[in-house]
C-alpha cells in the first residue's frame, strides 16, 4: 500500500483556509456573522456527506454539520 502524500498537504491547507475564513467571518456585523458562519458550516457538512463514499458515520456527521449550519443561519444567534 502506497501512501499518499498529498492527502496530509491537502488537508492542512484546507484547515488553515477554513480557520482564516471562520476568522474573517467572525468580524462581520450580525445578523451577517451568523448567516456566513451557519453557510461555512452547512457546506462543509454537505461536502461531508457527497464525499463519505459510504462512511455511514462520516455521512452521519455531515448530516448534522448540515443541520447545525442551516440552524445557526437562520434561528441560533
Amino acid at each position: 500500500m502506497r501512501p499518499d502524500l498529498l492527502r496530509p498537504l491537502l488537508g492542512t491547507l484546507g484547515l488553515l483556509i477554513g480557520f482564516t475564513l471562520y476568522a474573517l467571518a467572525g468580524k462581520l456585523a450580525e445578523p451577517w456573522q451568523s448567516v456566513a458562519i451557519g453557510g461555512m458550516f452547512a457546506l462543509l457538512g454537505l461536502g461531508a456527506w457527497v464525499n463519505a463514499r459510504g462512511e455511514r458515520w462520516i455521512q452521519g456527521l455531515g448530516l448534522l454539520l448540515l443541520i447545525y449550519g442551516l440552524l445557526r443561519a437562520t434561528v441560533l444567534r
